[in-house]
């Protein structure tokens, strides 16, 4: 078992309580029901204190001098929300029943994107386990979790946590949260978490008051940056690495999925993301873990694959491949889809070589962005039809490709699911579900006002933000709004799309996943008169391949060779003409 630095420590005649507060002189531990008592200061700044007798279930704060009663920053249970007592919890009993569970390799990864409120409408992670029968014979072999760690108010997408280690108790307790892992993995899938270590949420962050969490070394969207390489940077990093393999090791996670990466600011070596990894792949070597990240700024860096690769990341979010599949479809060019409008060399390029702008200025962003990737394995990327960004960023939350035509977005899921980049899906789209995936919160009257602000003022470029017809984030209706629609699951046109969804997938686990080990680098592409050709090499001199017709009307075949051996065709392919709507994929010499 890990010696984690932070949190209580659970021993055999009672508990350890802890907390670094290098900026207080003094802190008194209160537990519910007892006087209070002071903590030791150590060299370090780190409270501590045994209490005989205390142990699972009890609950206790900390005073700092001023008076103010704060909850342990690395608390693992907040039964009354972040601004309540923080509770001891002993996880021990639920992890030794996983133990046997190895986890599975990222070539066979098809991620299922969730949010535990929303999923159901029960909102809880027991909630999720009833669905868990449903992805599994949809043939999903790993569920990623949007954000879980405790954030103020009844609601959140999850990205204003301000207790990274403690399930939000919206969702259920932490035993909860380790059976559903445990039932995910009798299922034989993967459970990914989606974590937050480039910023803390504005409401119930106590930490600064006692210790240096934020510097002005560096500034991020939402202020002073964290702390990861000023003045007592050593401890700040620990906390947040450490929340990683408190994740993995104590829950039986196997994997993360790192928010908005770009916004990690260090300038110390080694960089707190190449840490991060380093430190995971050590202490699970013996275990699938995988490692996924949000990059804005499209690094490859994060991705390379040396001897020894521990320091890098699996895959990153494919926004690219997205964004031209989204333009393509849809024909929307506004915001940053403006920067896609060459639909049929960005798609073939994104889906070769995995970014479409690799240092080169995007009109739209006015600037340079991304890096060579055509030298990495396919399998770095994570490409999708929806996120919940994508469909977030939206005015309404509206799932647009989910509206296509039947031909185009039969397309457009073929595509996803038969390329060789990771595939992943946002919950309900395997039966079109159209219902809206705003973005949601809840805060205090004064922070909800700054919210509805700052997000039509974050978003005013995209159609529908200038109006006052703007969903309110904060309200119990949006919130209520994206709820899943698991009635239309077992509707007739449901029904159809879930087969379809589960015959590519299967069809991907027998034809496409055996191949991906021989691929080492991305592929060779061409685009000409509509029509997109994209080759992967194959390490046995064959090539993965596609010919593509991304476009609603027929045009003229600009390629004539096929491959030898087809593993999968739709819509119409004639010797002189493609079909709107058609592709092929298959194996050639």
């Amino acid at each position: 078992m890990t010696d984690y630095l932070f949190g209580p420590v659970i021993e055999d005649d009672g508990v350890l309580f802890r907390l670094w507060a290098p900026h207080c002189k003094s802190v008194t531990l209160e537990i519910d029901g007892t006087p209070a008592k002071d903590m030791d200061r150590q060299a370090d700044g780190v409270f501590d204190l045994k209490v005989m007798g205390a142990g699972p279930g009890t609950r206790y704060r900390f005073r700092l001098p001023d008076g103010v009663l704060v909850p342990d920053p690395a608390s693992r249970h907040q039964p009354e929300d972040v601004f309540g007592p923080s509770e001891v919890v002993d996880l021990s009993t639920q992890k030794t029943r996983d133990a046997i569970w190895r986890g599975r390799p990222w070539a066979d990864m098809v991620i299922y994107e969730l949010h535990v409120g929303t999923f159901t409408g029960e909102g809880t992670f027991r909630g999720v386990i009833e669905r868990l029968d449903h992805l599994s014979s949809l043939g999903i072999t790993a569920i990623q979790l949007m954000p879980i760690s405790d954030f103020p108010g009844r609601w959140n997408w999850g990205y204003d946590g301000v207790m990274p280690y403690a399930p939000d108790s919206r969702y259920g307790r932490p035993e909860d949260l380790a059976l559903l892992v445990q039932a995910a993995h009798q299922r034989g899938i993967s459970v990914f978490l989606d974590v937050v270590y480039n910023h803390f949420g504005p409401s119930g962050n106590f930490m600064p008051a006692y210790a240096p969490l934020f510097s002005p070394h560096h500034q991020t969207p939402w202020g002073d940056g964290i702390n990861f390489d000023d003045a007592q940077s050593e401890m700040v990093r620990a906390f947040l690495i450490e929340n990683a393999l408190f994740w993995i090791e104590e829950f039986h996670v196997d994997g993360l999925r790192l928010d908005a990466v770009h916004a990690i600011r260090d300038d110390s070596e080694p960089h707190f993301l190449h840490e991060l990894a380093a430190r995971v792949r050590e202490r699970f070597a013996d275990r699938h873990i995988h490692l996924i990240v949000e990059n804005e700024e499209n690094d490859p860096g994060l991705l390379e694959r040396g001897q020894p690769d521990t320091e890098t990341f699996d895959a990153q979010w494919n926004d690219d491949v997205h964004h031209a599949l989204h333009v393509a479809t849809t024909g929307e060019t506004f915001g940053y889809y403006a920067d896609y409008r060459d639909v049929g060399a960005a798609l073939a390029k994104a889906l070769a070589e995995g970014f479409v702008y690799q240092g080169d200025v995007m009109p739209y962003r006015g600037e340079r962005r991304g890096g060579p990737s055509a030298h990495l394995t396919p399998s770095a990327f994570v490409s999708f039809l929806h996120n919940h960004d994508q469909i977030g960023n939206r005015a309404q939350g509206d799932r647009v490709m989910a509206a296509l035509p039947e031909q185009a977005l039969a397309f457009a899921v073929s595509l996803i699911l038969l390329s060789p980049q990771i595939p992943m899906l946002f919950m309900g789209e395997e039966w079109c579900s159209q219902k809206p995936f705003p973005y949601f919160c809840d805060f205090d009257e004064e922070l909800n006002a700054a919210v509805r602000d700052g997000r039509r003022n974050e978003l005013s470029k995209l159609p529908g933000f200038d109006g006052d017809h703007v969903l309110d984030p904060t309200s119990l209706e949006t919130f209520r709004s994206a709820i899943l629609d698991w009635e239309r699951a077992g509707s007739k046109h449901g029904s159809t799309w879930i087969e379809r969804y589960r015959q590519l997938i299967a069809l991907r686990r027998e034809r496409v996943v055996p191949l991906l080990a021989r691929m080492r680098q991305g592929g060779r592409y061409a685009a000409e008169n509509g029509v997109i050709r994209v080759e992967w090499p194959l390490e046995d001199g064959r090539h993965y391949i596609l010919v593509a017709n991304p476009t609603s009307h027929s045009v003229s075949a600009a390629f004539e060779v096929d491959p030898i051996e087809i593993i999968y065709a739709l819509g119409e392919r004639r010797t002189d003409a493609r079909g709107p709507w058609s592709l092929v994929f298959g194996v050639t010499g």
